[in-house]
């Protein structure tokens, strides 16, 4: 058996990317090297006996984009010699860790978004006036370096078709297709307690705001959203004051919650409503499939190859509130007569993002 190493950027804001990896920890007897460990955190989501697999490789910035850069130097200057025989790249920004440490595997969910596919969001929604100069230089910078390091991965591992094509874009590269894992055996149905959920980093592209716009024109209906932020990083601390201040009284926005509260919460939901701009793949739609619960998506990114229309939730094309109103209603039509057959559905399109499927093909291109 093979000792391996896996390498993420930073462990204090734990999402889908962060369980992936310590999915891979846990599943590959793996040690994990990363910067900002929160521990409890770590135990809070189910993964307390990989701690002794975790490692420091020092404290970075809370805010964008020294975050990015020290995490980027730091990988860089890491090199664990012959201690390990394969190395995992579970992260974007701990990409220049495969310079000093091959034979590796870039197991990619977002090829550096920032640079790339979301530079011109983030440049005119998210700087202001001032600042975009110095951004425009630092993706030059950065997307070289990026194109740089790049070359020293051995094998190329993306999240969905749609990650495929952006690394194809922008690396002209051939990335294998591996979808991320979901440990489908704990979820489980229950009557649902007459709510809708939503699991979200607050970050401006993740559309939040438009999810509880909506839900302010149906007061009648009850949305929960879990939205994990990180305290005081800029980029989370802005968008969760925008949110709480649209917030009408049938919205809670929940942040943080362990993993047995997230898996009843998913179980006791009526629905599962997610509206991330082109998302790169999307786990917890698949995780609310698990619970036999339809999801409300948009027709974008990722969701496209997890949620069938019409059968195990609904799509929607150019989202807005009014669209999201009418699914929402809809689905309240459809699980009054069809709800075994929706479950049934959901449950079976989860099975096939399961962890074992995830962690066979990982294994077979390792060996």
């Amino acid at each position: 058996m093979k000792k391996i190493a896996v390498f993420h950027q930073f462990f204090d804001n734990i999402g889908g990317a962060e369980i992936l990896v310590l999915t891979l920890v846990r599943e590959l007897n793996a040690d994990l090297y990363s910067t900002n460990i929160d521990t409890e955190m770590i135990k809070r989501m189910g993964f307390e006996d990989v701690l002794p697999c975790v490692f420091s490789i020092g404290k970075i910035p809370k805010n964008a984009p020294f975050r990015h850069q020290m995490a980027l130097f730091k990988f860089r200057k890491l090199n664990l010699g012959s201690k390990y025989n394969f190395y995992i790249i579970g992260g974007d920004w701990s990409l220049s860790a495969a310079v000093n440490n091959k034979p590796n595997l870039w197991y990619i969910h977002s090829p550096l978004n920032e640079l790339w596919q979301w530079k011109d969001f983030v440049r005119e929604k998210m700087m202001n006036w001032w600042k975009r100069p110095i951004f425009d230089i630092w993706v030059w910078v950065n997307r070289k370096l990026s194109l740089k390091y790049s070359k020293s991965v051995t094998i190329w591992v993306c999240n969905s078709i749609n990650t495929k094509n952006r690394i194809k874009k922008y690396y002209q590269k051939d990335a294998e297709v591996i979808n991320p894992p979901i440990d489908t055996s704990k979820y489980k149905f229950l009557p649902n307690k007459n709510y809708w959920l939503s699991v979200n980093r607050l970050l401006d592209h993740k559309r939040v705001d438009l999810q509880i716009k909506a839900f302010s024109k149906m007061p009648n209906e009850k949305l929960i959203i879990v939205g994990s932020y990180e305290k005081g990083a800029r980029q989370f601390e802005a968008y969760k004051k925008y949110l709480e201040s649209i917030k009408t009284d049938n919205v809670e926005i929940i942040n943080w919650v362990n993993d047995k509260e997230l898996i009843k919460l998913f179980s006791e939901s009526k629905g599962f409503l997610t509206t991330a701009r082109d998302e790169d793949f999307g786990m917890t739609p698949v995780e609310a499939m698990a619970s036999g619960k339809p999801v409300i998506a948009c027709n974008e990114g990722g969701y496209k190859e997890t949620v069938i229309d019409g059968k195990t939730g609904v799509l929607i094309d150019d989202i807005n509130e009014e669209k999201i109103i009418s699914a929402v209603e809809f689905l309240n039509k459809e699980l009054k007569e069809k709800e075994e057959i929706y479950k049934k559905a959901c449950q079976e399109r989860a099975l096939i993002f399961d962890t074992k499927i995830f962690i066979e093909k990982i294994k077979n291109l390792i060996e």
